[in-house]
Parts: C-alpha cells; structure tokens; sequence
C-alpha cells in the first residue's frame, strides 16, 4: 500500500475535524441537550448556522483546494476548530452556540473539506478509488467509533453515581471534559498533519485559469450534477442517523450511558462497512454499488416507518439499524470514488467537489429543523416514523439519480 502514513494522516484529520461539531452530538444527544438546554429544534438552528456558512464555503474552498498545499489548508482548519472546542466548553448559551457553529461551518469547510478530498483521490490515482475512499470513510469511521466509546467511558468515569443517579451539574462536569479532551486531540492531529503529511507534486499548479471559469466547465459536466442529488440524498441518511442514541432512549427506553453506546456501537459498522467496500469496490462499478446502498436505506427506513420498531422488538431494532446503516455508510464510501467513473478531470477535483458539495450537503441547513419538527411536534414514536417516512423519500430519489449518473457516465 502506497504512503500509508498519508492515508492515516487523513484519516485522522477527517474525522478529528468534525469530532467536536457533530461526532459529541450525534454520540451523547441526550445529554448534549440537557447540558445545554436546548431543544431538538434549537439544536437544529445551530447546524442551520453551521450549514449556512458551510454552503458558501463549500464552492470558494473548493477553488482554493486547486490552488494551494492540503497540508497547510488542512492543519490550520483542525487547529482553528479545535480552539473553537475548547470555547465550547464552557457551556455556552443557545446565542453564542449558534456562532460557534457558524465558525465551524468556514474552518472545517473553507479551509478543509475539499483539501482532504482532493489529497485523498491523489492518493488513489487512477485505478484504486474506490480503496482511497473506502478506506478513508473505514478510517473515519473506526477512529469516530473508537472517540465515542472513549468518550462515553470518560463521562461515565467522571460520574461518581450510576448516570441516573447523578444530577444536571454533575453531568455538565463530566461531558466539559469530554468536550476539552475532544479538542485537544484536534489540536494534536492538526499538528501532526502539518509536519508529516506529503502533499505529494500533482495536488496544485500554479498556471491554472481563473475559478469562474473551473465552476462553469465543471459545472458543465453531467455527473456533476448528477453527483450533487446522490450525495444530497445520502447526506440525509448519514444526518439521520444521529437520531439512533435518542431513538434508543426514546422508543427503546435505555438510559443515557446505554443509549450513547447504541450511538457509539453502531458507528462501528462505518469502518466495517467502508473497508470491505474499499477493498472490493474497484472491481465492481460505482453505480451499482449505490444503487443497491439506496435500496437498503430504502427498507431501512420504511421499517423504522412502520411502528414496529419498539422496546418489545429489540432484534428488530438492532436489524433495523444496520440495514439502515449499511445503505448509508456504504452511499458515503463509494460516492466521491465515483467521479473517475464520471470522468471528472482530476485538475477540476477541488471545484467539482465544491460544486457538488454546494447542493449535496445542504441538508446541514434544513435537516436540523426537519428532525426537530419531526421529533418535538409529534413526540413519542409518531414523531421518529414521520423522519423515516421523509428519509425513504430520498433514498428512493437517490437511487433514481444514481440511474441517470449510469447513463451519463456510459455517454
């Protein structure tokens, strides 16, 4: 395997990146809400922020990305959000939280997103993108899995009562060392990014046209545009799954520590999942594997949908969530490798990315809202069958976009 630490270092940095903004949230839901104080809905509105910021930076960083080194683009956006993590911890009020995560929003986008993106289709070159984006999403998703199990153990170790025992303070005590440990190893990662990582000489070149000329010829390019429904719909999924810890508490009636590891369980099917597709994925067509990944969302979600899913069918849970997991997880390995099989120019990756991640990751601005809709209108189970019935509509939407992505990329 060529360069591994290159491979590692960006494994690293993808996920040390977002730890704090959503892996803390989507792990201890439960217990971010009642530290905070907030409801499903004005959580939502701090991801709404964050997203409105990352829609714009989305299409500029992308430009960037084809312009200057990863190394350094990627180092200074993990230390910039990790100070942001340490801010974090001091619990502020919903005002402030929303401008925190709109700061999130311009450093792990503007400075990140499209750099790590671009570096890691380097790295697989022309025959082995399909394992360059498995294993980073396998990657991601092992070291996101092995923080939230860590940071459950931490929370429970600074609990000196069982978790049900213990009051709002005591909690707030123990999830603020969470928070300050989190951001200490984004600090360490983007360190370690900027001394190691190899940015490798075909990543930048200096005598390129102006950007709104790269945004129209890429945007020009049908799997482009096809790119931006697919990666849209399966966003929504990957979204979605962050209600897994509260549907646990919620539906299933586990208790916070027991619900968190649900939510930190599952994202061991991530690297699992990822890795396996990595491996084999070059040997089959892109398209084919996302399309069968929008299938198993698709029964996912309806069967959460149907209301079967309750504290009396704990093994239907448990199939439940991973067929819905393994549609989403197996969408986000396959769908950025896809873009060799749709003939994107390499020198045009940074904008594409940034074109497609305009539309694809949208849903940080509404879909926050949605789930609180969903789950704070209609509270108890009608509320969570509501968000799967909407998550089923995209994945079918999904699946019939990744069709004409086929047909494009055949033309």
């Amino acid at each position: 395997m060529k360069n591994p630490i290159k491979i590692l270092l960006l494994i690293f940095a993808g996920e040390a990146i977002f730890l704090l903004p959503f892996v803390l949230a989507r792990v201890f839901r439960p217990t971010f809400l009642a530290v905070f104080e907030l409801t499903n809905v004005e959580l939502g509105k701090c991801y709404s922020t964050y997203g409105i910021v990352a829609l714009i930076s989305y299409l500029t960083g992308g430009a960037l990305a084809d312009r200057y080194e990863p190394r350094k683009l990627m180092a200074v956006a993990l230390i910039l959000t990790a100070i942001g993590g340490f801010y974090m911890a001091s619990i502020p009020g919903l005002e402030t939280l929303q401008i925190l995560y709109g700061y999130w929003g311009f450093t792990t986008i503007f400075l990140f997103w499209s750099a790590m993106i671009k570096a890691t289709r380097s790295w697989g070159g022309l025959t082995q993108q399909g394992k360059a984006f498995g294993f980073l999403e396998g990657g991601r998703g092992f070291i996101a899995a092995s923080l939230g199990a860590i940071g459950v153990w931490i929370f429970a170790s600074f609990l000196p009562t069982a978790v049900t025992d213990a009051d709002l303070s005591t909690r707030k005590e123990a999830f603020q060392w969470v928070i300050r440990i989190a951001a200490t190893f984004c600090m360490l990662v983007g360190v370690l990014v900027y001394f190691f990582l190899q940015d490798g000489n075909n990543l930048t070149k200096a005598n390129r046209s102006d950007s709104i000329t790269d945004i129209k010829n890429a945007f020009s390019l049908p799997a482009v545009r096809m790119l931006m429904i697919i990666v849209l719909s399966a966003y929504i999924g990957y979204k979605i799954t962050d209600v897994f810890s509260l549907y646990a508490a919620e539906i299933m009636g586990y208790d916070e520590v027991t619900a968190a590891k649900v939510g930190s369980y599952q994202m061991y099917l991530r690297p699992l999942i990822c890795v396996m597709v990595g491996l084999f994925a070059d040997r089959w067509q892109n398209t084919r594997v996302l399309f069968g990944s929008f299938l198993l969302m698709l029964l996912g979600a309806l069967l959460f949908a149907s209301g079967k899913v309750t504290a009396a069918a704990t093994g239907l849970f448990i199939i439940t969530l991973i067929l819905t997991a393994t549609g989403t997880y197996t969408l986000r390995a396959v769908y950025f490798a896809a873009m060799q099989e749709g003939k994107i120019p390499f020198e045009l990756t940074g904008t594409a990315v940034g074109l497609i991640s305009v539309i694809g990751y949208t849903p940080d601005i509404f879909i926050g809202p949605i789930m609180g809709y969903f789950l704070d209108g209609s509270p108890g189970i009608w509320g969570h069958q509501q968000l799967f019935i909407f998550l089923a509509i995209f994945a079918f939407i999904g699946s019939l976009a990744t069709y004409r992505f086929k047909k494009t990329a055949v033309d």
